[in-house]
């Protein structure tokens, strides 16, 4: 007990951290979101016609996106969804830089019903490690 009161602080820092990196590791599937890799991300877009969603503010989508994604900055999500109503039962990946933003846009999209949202694991980041086609 001693050791616990002597030390307190230092423990108190290692269990939030240990905290914080069990909700990095199984946040998402605890809120429920569906996440997907590169390789899964194409499967829906080549073969389910999934609807591309970025996330990403204007001047990096500028820079470089996914072929025919749509752009809805996640700042702006909530007041645009009506424009994603026809995608409630569709396919729906949404990609950001890194898939921060992303998974809080799936978390978005299920509160309001979207069936199949998906989140890009590595976003844009991953994506273009692989060589994979961009378009601006």
């Amino acid at each position: 007990m001693q050791f616990i009161t002597s030390n307190f602080l230092p423990i108190s820092l290692a269990f939030a951290s240990g905290l914080m990196f069990i909700w990095s590791v199984f946040g998402n599937r605890i809120r429920g979101i569906k996440e997907v890799d590169i390789h899964a991300a194409l499967q829906l877009i080549n073969h389910k016609n999934a609807l591309v969603l970025d996330v990403r503010e204007p001047n990096e989508f500028k820079a470089g996106h996914l072929l025919n994604a749509q752009l809805i900055p996640l700042g702006k999500l909530k007041e645009r969804i009506g424009e994603l109503a026809k995608y409630k039962d569709q396919p729906v990946l949404v990609v950001c830089r890194t898939d921060n933003r992303s998974g809080m846009a799936c978390a978005t999209l299920n509160k309001q019903g979207f069936t199949q949202a998906y989140n890009m694991t590595g976003g844009m980041l991953a994506w273009q490690k692989a060589n994979l086609p961009t378009q601006k």
